[in-house]
């Protein structure tokens, strides 16, 4: 399959189209980035352990009935996605308090929740991302009852299924962010990345972190948790 042009570059993560025209390249990128882009960076060999990772976690999740983009893994840093639509949503999951929920709340960071928590943020840098909820969702037209219903319901199996993996690896999961696209059928997918990028991975035993609050806090050492991950959870 030919790679073609470039349809889209974010933060981390480049888009190209291919001779399929039901599949594009997903390019992962070492570039990093926190609130909003105000902050930048950039995290040596994160492009393709980012990438190595989402495509381990999401064919666990397929053979676990969780529909997703993922086609083929074509090298470290680039992979052979299904072409979705992406609905505009961020769908955070949570199970222990932690960065703005503790903030926002005043739960302190580390206190593990009653129940995992979801909460849905507009896909928008331009307005920062802001929280929404089903009814602004229902109102703008984003995505239908049933849609909410189907992703809702996927996200926390999803996290059921990342929670209990990644204790064998002892790492837990504090919480994350994922995005679901439609294919031209209109079957809700998951789509994006699952990576140290979008999740807060904890050491079980001593809590250190092992994802993108490195780089956010200024804490050093982005690039080891990075490789640390790698290491558990696909042995490189």
């Amino acid at each position: 399959m030919e790679k073609l042009n470039k349809l889209y570059e974010g933060k981390a993560k480049e888009v190209y189209k291919t001779s399929d025209p039901n599949c594009l390249i997903v390019s992962y990128k070492d570039d990093a980035t926190a609130f909003n882009g105000e902050k930048k960076g950039t995290i040596s060999g994160k492009g393709a352990i980012n990438n190595q990772l989402t495509n381990h976690f999401m064919q666990m999740l397929e053979k676990n009935n969780i529909p997703t983009h993922f086609v083929k893994e074509i090298s470290k840093n680039e992979t052979l996605v299904k072409k979705v639509k992406i609905i505009p949503l961020e769908v955070i999951v949570r199970n222990l308090a932690a960065g703005s929920f503790s903030k926002r709340y005043g739960v302190e960071e580390g206190t593990r929740l009653k129940k995992p928590s979801l909460e849905f943020s507009l896909k928008n840098d331009d307005l920062g991302d802001p929280l929404i909820n089903t009814y602004h969702i229902l109102s703008i037209g984003l995505a239908t009852e049933f849609e909410i219903e189907r992703i809702e319901k996927y996200a926390f199996k999803i996290n059921s299924l990342l929670r209990e993996y990644l204790l064998k690896f002892d790492v837990e999961l504090v919480d994350f962010k994922l995005e679901f696209g439609k294919t031209p059928d209109g079957k809700i997918i998951l789509a994006d990345e699952i990576s140290p990028d979008t999740c807060r991975f904890w050491d079980t035993h001593t809590h250190e972190k092992l994802d993108k609050d490195r780089f956010r806090r200024d804490l050093g050492g982005e690039k080891e948790a990075y490789f640390e991950m790698l290491k558990r959870i696909i042995g490189k």
